[in-house]
């Protein structure tokens, strides 16, 4: 079972143009990454136990460039945070859940990360993110 919505990811353009919007509200980047697998520069915004994930392309090959293309800007996973990753995976299946990642790979911040097909989950794209806590 997921212990907490650890992030929302959103697609955008430009961080550092959505990041002026949150500052508005009075929020923070705590961190910005690269995740060379994804092909994507991430930023993390902390609200209380939740944070905000903004995901800018760094290539048009990239998976979110395709979707900003397609949807534009805008709500593109949530992500649920778990412990067992593989297990987890290996039930959603067992239960008939449909996996866009049948193992774990690599996110930000050295998490190990999943995607549960959004046809399974009523158009929702699930991430389980498994928390490297070294």
């Amino acid at each position: 079972m997921p212990k907490n919505v650890n992030h929302i990811g959103i697609a955008v353009r430009s961080i550092e143009e959505t990041a002026e919007f949150y500052k508005k509200l009075g929020l923070e980047i705590e961190s910005i990454e690269i995740v060379e697998s994804q092909k994507v520069r991430v930023a993390f915004i902390p609200v209380g136990d939740v944070r905000i994930e903004l995901l800018e392309p760094t290539s048009d090959q990239s998976t979110i460039a395709k979707f900003i293309e397609k949807k534009g800007e805008g709500i593109h996973h949530v992500a649920l945070g778990t412990e067992n990753l593989i297990d987890k995976l290996a039930e959603a299946e067992a239960n008939g859940i449909r996996l866009i990642d049948k193992t774990p790979r690599l996110g930000a911040h050295n998490a190990k990360i999943a995607f549960l097909h959004p046809k399974s989950s009523h158009g929702v794209l699930l991430e389980l993110c498994e928390e490297n806590h070294k």
